[in-house]
């Protein structure tokens, strides 16, 4: 009896450690040997999964702040995607200003003093302790457009920067800042290269305009590690004039081309999307009257890049993007009275996203691919089904839970164990042992769904697994029966 519970109490230490590890203890961020994903450098494989807390340096103060990465965290959210600049001069909660003597922005760090710097270092290191990536977008697009950052200017900000934040192993270089990349080109290009060149280490990207991608400006630069896209916040039907877009018209929901217009471009890099449509706020934006993006759509954006082919994900919520509350209304009618930001992060699409981050990392990672020829008779549009693979293994997204006939011959075994999972919850239902080449399923309810099939000698997942299992107790899981 005490041997037992001994033992568990060392299980439940041990788990416990797994729980409280940092990612980068192992080791910094680099692209994996493929040129599709994202690893540390002893090979773990890291699922980029980010949450858009772009206002975070200036609408919250210490405590809220702690309170919102702690539950991001919570979440299994790794990154977060803020605005290091949203002005210039940019004030925080405190009414601390970046800039007390023009680009001169050391000094506005004086001896004692609590100013704006010191509340973005807090809120790096609170990142820091819950095991989150900042992605700094260092100053937002439309700022440098409208010529409120030069090329010199840029060059000693990338310098403070770099030197301020470079020895932090939580950072992710983020360029531009919703905007294209071939305006002020040659400001964007000063700032990466100066950063680059005193922190060689931490990987960078650009954060491009709606509907357009990194890759199509700076495929060949040097300080580029990744691609973004933006697929955006508009439905199918709103083009709304711009034609010089890398996908067709009348595919604008469609993310997963985003991710097939990026592999035209060489050197082959991984890419995600940065910026899809966020939960809560009107389709198109800009009028009051149009429904929402809600859950279900969140996720529809999530699988369909990544079983495309992406190497992660971030989410955004409208009222928490922007971090809202009763008196500090936001843009793009976010209410900050019925849903201020407090209660936002609780809503479903955001605690739905973490299933997405398990299920990737069940399964062998640097060998998936995006594979279409999976779905027999695929459909368009919303029927559109997403499907990926490994040599054992392969998952398709269903969107609408129509009928679906999969090709289990694209993968080893002559017999395979097929599941479902629900994306809403993670809840994992074992539907049995097939040996048939097309597999014919037929959801029930309409309901989105995933569905996963495996080498029936493989043991990745058991028939009695009822959810999919966190990232800490895959580690410990042996993989082969």
């Amino acid at each position: 009896m005490k041997a037992g519970l001994f033992s568990i109490l060392v299980l439940f230490f041990t788990l416990s450690l797994r729980a409280a590890e940092r990612p980068w203890e192992h080791g910094a961020l680099r692209v994996s040997d493929n040129g599709l994903y994202l690893q540390h450098e002893d090979g773990t494989p890291f699922f980029w999964l980010g949450d858009t807390g772009w206002l975070l340096p200036q609408r919250l103060d210490r405590d809220e702040a702690q309170h919102y990465l702690e539950q991001t965290a919570r979440e299994g959210f790794n990154v977060v995607q803020i605005q290091v600049l949203n002005g210039v001069p940019s004030f925080n909660r405190y009414g601390k200003m970046s800039h007390t003597d023009g680009w001169n922005l050391d000094a506005a760090s004086k001896p004692g003093e609590y100013g704006y710097w010191e509340h973005l270092d807090y809120i790096v290191d609170m990142a820091e302790r819950n095991g989150i990536y900042i992605g700094m977008v260092c100053i937002w697009g439309g700022l440098v457009k409208g010529g409120l950052m030069n090329e010199e200017q840029a060059k000693r900000y990338g310098e403070f920067l770099a030197k301020r934040y470079g020895d932090k192993k939580n950072i992710v270089w983020i360029i531009g800042g919703d905007i294209q990349g071939d305006v002020k080109t040659d400001v964007w290009d000063a700032l990466a290269r100066s950063i680059k060149a005193n922190d060689p280490e931490h990987l960078m990207t650009f954060h491009p305009r709606g509907r357009t991608t990194s890759a199509r400006w700076f495929a060949d630069r040097d300080w580029i590690d990744f691609h973004l896209f933006q697929s955006g916040h508009r439905r199918y039907d709103q083009r709304m004039g711009n034609k010089d877009y890398p996908i067709p018209d009348g595919t604008e929901e469609d993310s997963w081309m985003y991710v097939d217009s990026v592999r035209k471009y060489t050197p082959i890099k991984p890419v995600l999307d940065g910026e899809p449509s966020y939960e809560n706020i009107p389709k198109g934006l800009h009028s009051a009257e149009e429904p929402l993006w809600n859950d279900k759509d969140v996720r529809r954006y999530a699988y369909w890049s990544v079983f495309g082919g992406a190497c992660g994900h971030t989410y955004g919520h409208n009222n928490v993007m922007q971090f809202v509350r009763p008196g500090l209304p936001g843009a793009y009618f976010a209410d900050g009275i019925n849903k201020p930001w407090y209660v936002a992060i609780d809503d479903p699409g955001r605690t739905q996203m973490k299933y997405l981050k398990r299920l990737m990392l069940a399964f062998p990672y640097f060998e998936r691919v995006s594979d279409s020829t999976i779905v027999v008779n695929n459909g368009t549009r919303y029927d559109r089904i997403l499907a990926t693979r490994g040599k054992d293994y392969l998952l398709a997204y269903n969107h609408t839970g129509r009928p679906m006939e999969i090709d289990f011959g694209k993968i080893s075994g002559r017999e395979k164990n097929v599941w479902t999972m629900d994306p809403s919850d993670g809840r994992l239902n074992y539907i049995g042992r097939t040996s048939d080449r097309i597999f014919k399923y037929k959801p029930e309810g309409g309901k989105d769904m995933v569905l996963i099939g495996v080498d029936a000698g493989r043991a990745y997942l058991t028939s009695d697994m009822k959810e999919m299992p966190e990232e800490r107790l895959l580690e410990m899981k042996d993989l082969t029966e």
